[in-house]
């Protein structure tokens, strides 16, 4: 499969890149070589081969067992906060009212 620059610019100003002359026909020659070598990889015999979610056999959860352990204290948790207001974070308004 061919990818010509009018492609690559297309690509490009979707993706709102700045791509220069020289960068578009880089690309295209580079992405028609990847296409081309996927286009070699489909012509294999895949029929006897069985899907697989990952290429390790023995990978498992490696996630940590969940403990219940003590929630930090409202005073030291705002102690270094540049402002507060009672039991709270004051952060500056970011939405205006109408």
């Amino acid at each position: 499969m061919q990818i010509d620059k009018k492609a690559v610019n297309k690509v490009a100003l979707l993706s709102r890149l700045e791509l220069d002359e020289n960068e578009s026909e880089l690309y295209s020659t580079q992405l028609a070589a990847i296409l081309s070598y996927i286009d070699k990889l489909n012509e294999i015999d895949t029929s006897n081969v069985l899907p697989t979610s990952h290429v390790l056999p023995t990978l498992k959860n490696v996630f940590r067992k969940d403990s219940l352990k003590g929630s930090l204290n409202v005073s030291d948790v705002l102690s270094n906060a540049p402002s507060k207001e009672g039991d709270f974070f004051k952060v500056p308004q970011v939405i205006e009212g109408k």
